[in-house]
């Protein structure tokens, strides 16, 4: 099972008392929790299907960046992006393949909505 970002953020709460405001993580959290569960219900998608879920989940961590007086800083933007990049790939969308289709970099399918 992939790892959510906030489960390490909580952790960092319990542990070092972090500043990572639990009304910031729950927000994450749902964004997260609802991304993960659009992708497994793709059977086979097409692009724009899974293009789409990676707009409303970076559309949905844009309404939750700024909130709860927390930004997301380097690291969180990296863990946000990579978890969303293995989501998709532990359901099996291959996406060096489709990000060559849309002629962009794999790390930039998220840039086209990403205010954070």
């Amino acid at each position: 099972m992939i790892r959510r970002p906030t489960d390490t953020w909580r952790a960092h709460v319990a542990d070092f008392a972090a500043p990572y405001p639990e009304p910031f993580v729950a927000a994450a959290e749902r964004v997260l929790t609802s991304f993960e569960a659009e992708v497994r219900r793709f059977g086979a998608p097409s692009d724009d299907e899974v293009l789409a879920a990676i707009r409303r989940v970076v559309e949905g961590l844009n309404a939750v960046d700024g909130t709860h007086d927390h930004d997301f800083d380097t690291v969180e933007r990296e863990e946000l992006c990579e978890f969303i990049d293995d989501v998709l790939t532990e359901a099996g969308i291959d996406l060096d393949v489709l990000a060559a289709r849309r002629g962009i970099k794999r790390f930039e399918l998220t840039d086209e909505w990403r205010d954070w």
